[in-house]
């Protein structure tokens, strides 16, 4: 018995594997490359319009959907290869089967276990219909007959059994999906070309280009050279001022055409360019730096500076204005994480200066007036709509003092529209449309230090975790509360009043007790009047400060000092009444238990806060938030820009980072960040201050204030209980032993 290979003579094996082929090709791409209901953006769009329907984004993004054909191409491609793979799965079902295994009772058309009487009478009729002689098909008279030897013949039949085949073994044979005009020696040359120019020429070229462009680019898709770039000159220059900064972030390799073939240089950038540099007026065009000098990073600077001036331009180059602008927030994005990497270098090293922390939040900055349109000095009410530079003096003027986007929303509804009665009732509805979809976010802090036994105590060179919850609602939900006068702080003031009358009537009540009180609870009354006083001296430092909560717990401190003392007097004449020793026991023990279970209440609120963190851990980990969030409203950017945030925690006035920047991407209506940091190495009180950056608003940023208290660490036990290990049974008689020997010659020795 050998093997015999067989190509496909018939061409019915090779439909399987055609078939098979477009059916892996056809169903991957449908999956990922069918488009997107066109219907469902189109409403998406339309819930924008009122909102965002001013803005340069919205605009290119319904020209682009009306006029782009992608969607339909991609749609008749597959829609094609669905028609070719149907009508190869139809080919296939119309094959017959080719290979069977052989059944000589199904030949026969016999029950299997047939007795030899009904195969011998099957045989008779069928032998007489298919017999060559009385006009039968020869073909159909040979299997008749091999069937009949295969169960009557005890050769044939055993054969049958064995291999499957009365004639027995035979070659085993394997068939090539391949039709055989392949190996066919006419086509010798053909199949070796088709060959050599697939494997040899088409796949390595499509893999050394892939492989080549890959390693150019970062994973956030930035080109290595310019994160080096970058890295050069923040090292070079640790405090980089604005205009320094747009000639870095310029220079970058993203906007040469030699590293980028989006990016152009057009024969009209000798007129339009020139002609843009002298109505911009000083941006360093004399400075012979490389690669500052190169035309690549003039052209970029001079279209940055012109969409933060705001002007018009050529068509031509606005299209190269747009991909400037649409390129540069990912670029301000590397370099602040390149003065992250700094900081962190010259932390752990030393040895050179890190960048300073006004650089970093130039950079975030920066991305805010790119994302705007604005230049640095411009005042944030410009990102609205329908606001220019002349109705600005309407706001800052005495009467209203409107400087910022928080003042205009603090403004009572019929000041503000007194004050934009410029605008027409159109257009300030309009504007208020737009600044209730502008972010309002309340942020919560929380210090401790997590796997420590006191996490609530910061001791030198912890590393300290402040835990940011960041809630986001809408401006028009603020202008609902102002409107809405339970919201409003107006009955506050009241409550507070009643609540205070209701503490003096206690303390009132308390002190009618006075004449039962021995003489010493007034000795220690006087005595604890000293601390009453240092609080008041400390509260009048903080109200100089600007502490309006140490104010208000001024009279509620004074009044739980006296009802201290009195609480203490009457304990006092408790402990003197109590006569037997058994009684002060008994009190000592209920205090030492309740010591015990407030200890053990405090533990088991730890190990939950512990579980809750490593939980909050796993699920970053494991889940993968959208980075959709809400459209920025923005006048003058080229494309849809999400709301994202910068997180971080400065010391301002040493300039530096005390934790790396946080991109917040995922804050859809609220998200908890944790930051790390490791605590100062000396004790004392440190003054730090959590920060809140947005990337594409100006104006919407917060600073809040963290104190922390840092306490010596706690030395480590070199004589700790748990380190004593009790003496074996072993070695105390051995201890025993050694003694008895002693006594016996010290009793010999007298006996002497």
């Amino acid at each position: 018995m050998g093997q015999q290979f067989q190509y496909d003579d018939s061409g019915n094996t090779f439909f399987y594997f055609l078939t098979s082929f477009v059916g892996l090709i056809v169903i991957p791409a449908t999956y990922y490359l069918w488009p997107r209901d066109q219907n469902a953006e189109q409403l998406r769009l339309k819930s924008l319009r009122r909102v965002h329907g001013r803005c340069l984004w919205y605009r290119l993004r319904l020209i682009k959907s009306q006029q782009s054909i992608i969607p339909l191409l991609k749609k008749a491609a597959l829609l094609f290869g669905w028609a070719v793979f149907l009508f190869l799965a139809y080919k296939v079902s119309k094959l017959d089967r080719e290979y069977q295994e052989y059944n000589p009772y199904e030949v026969l058309n016999l029950d299997p276990g047939a007795s030899m009487t009904e195969i011998k009478k099957q045989y008779r009729l069928l032998s007489l219909k298919y017999h060559p002689d009385k006009g039968g098909d020869e073909a159909t008279f040979m299997k008749i007959s091999k069937a009949y030897s295969a169960l009557t013949d005890e050769e044939s039949r055993r054969n049958w059994e064995t291999y499957g085949n009365p004639d027995g073994p035979r070659a085993t044979s394997f068939g090539i999906a391949l039709p055989a005009w392949i190996v066919d020696q006419k086509n010798s040359m053909l199949v070796l070309l088709v060959y050599g120019l697939a494997f040899m020429v088409i796949l390595p070229v499509v893999v050394g280009t892939w492989w080549y462009r890959s390693i150019r680019y970062s994973g956030d898709q930035i080109l290595i050279n310019t994160t080096q770039l970058f890295m050069h000159f923040m090292y070079k220059t640790p405090n980089m001022n604005m205009k320094r900064l747009t000639m870095v972030l310029t220079a970058a390799f993203e906007f040469d055409p030699r590293s980028n073939k989006e990016a152009t240089i057009r024969p009209t950038d000798n007129i339009e360019v020139p002609q843009l540099i002298r109505e911009l007026g000083n941006i360093n065009v004399k400075k012979k730096e490389p690669p500052f000098c190169y035309p690549y990073s003039l052209k970029a600077r001079v279209l940055l500076l012109s969409h933060l001036a705001r002007m018009e331009v050529s068509e031509d180059i606005e299209e190269d204005r747009r991909f400037v602008v649409r390129k540069s927030p990912a670029l301000l994005q590397e370099m602040v994480n390149v003065g992250c990497q700094l900081t962190m270098m010259a932390n752990s090293r030393g040895g050179f200066h890190a960048p300073r922390l006004i650089s970093i939040e130039n950079c975030m900055k920066l991305s805010q007036m790119v994302v705007q349109g604005l230049q640095e000095t411009k005042s944030p009410l410009l990102q609205l709509p329908h606001f220019e530079e002349e109705h600005l003096r309407y706001c800052i003027s005495k009467k209203y003092k409107v400087r910022s986007i928080q003042d205009l929303v603090s403004l009572k509804d019929s000041d503000r529209r007194s004050m934009l009665r410029f605008l027409g009732e159109e257009k300030y509805d309009e504007v208020m449309g737009v600044l209730g979809s502008f972010p309002h976010i309340t942020m919560d802090t929380k210090l401790q230090v997590l796997d420590d036994e006191d996490s609530n105590n910061i001791t030198a060179g912890s590393i300290v975790t402040v835990t940011v919850t960041l809630t986001r609602k809408r401006m028009a939900e603020v202008f609902e509360k102002e409107q809405d006068p339970q919201c409003t702080g107006e009955e506050q003031p009241a409550e507070e009043v009643g609540d205070a009358s209701k503490a003096k009537t206690k303390v009132w009540q308390n002190k009618n007790k006075g004449p039962k009180k021995a003489a010493k609870s007034k000795k220690k009354k006087l005595i604890k009047k000293k601390p009453v006083v240092q609080q008041t001296k400390a509260e009048k430092q903080k109200q100089a400060n600007g502490n309006v909560a140490g104010n208000e717990a001024t009279p509620t401190l004074k009044e739980d000092e006296d009802n201290a003392s009195d609480r203490g007097s009457e304990s006092d004449e408790a402990e003197a009444s109590k006569d037997t020793p058994s009684e002060r026991d008994e009190e000592s023990d209920k205090q030492s238990d309740t010591e015990v279970d407030e200890m053990a209440a405090d533990d088991e609120e730890e190990w939950k806060a512990l579980q809750q963190s490593i939980q909050r851990r796993d699920r970053a980990l494991l889940e993968t938030k959208s980075k959709i969030t809400h459209p920025v409203y923005s006048l003058y950017f080229p494309e849809e820009k999400q709301e994202w945030w910068w997180l971080y925690i400065a010391d301002r006035k040493d300039q530096t980072l005390v934790s790396m920047p946080y991109h917040v991407c995922t804050l859809k209506d609220s998200e908890e960040v944790e930051l790390k940091f490791p605590a100062p190495s000396k004790t004392g009180n440190y003054q730090y201050s959590v920060i809140l950056r947005s990337d594409s608003y100006l104006g919407l940023d917060q600073i809040k204030p963290l104190k922390l208290e840092v306490l010596e660490a706690k030395q480590v036990l070199d004589n700790h209980p748990q380190w004593d290990i009790p003496e074996t049974e072993e070695e105390e008689e051995d201890q025993e032993d050694s003694d008895g020997i002693e006594e016996s010659e010290d009793e010999e020795e007298d006996n002497d």
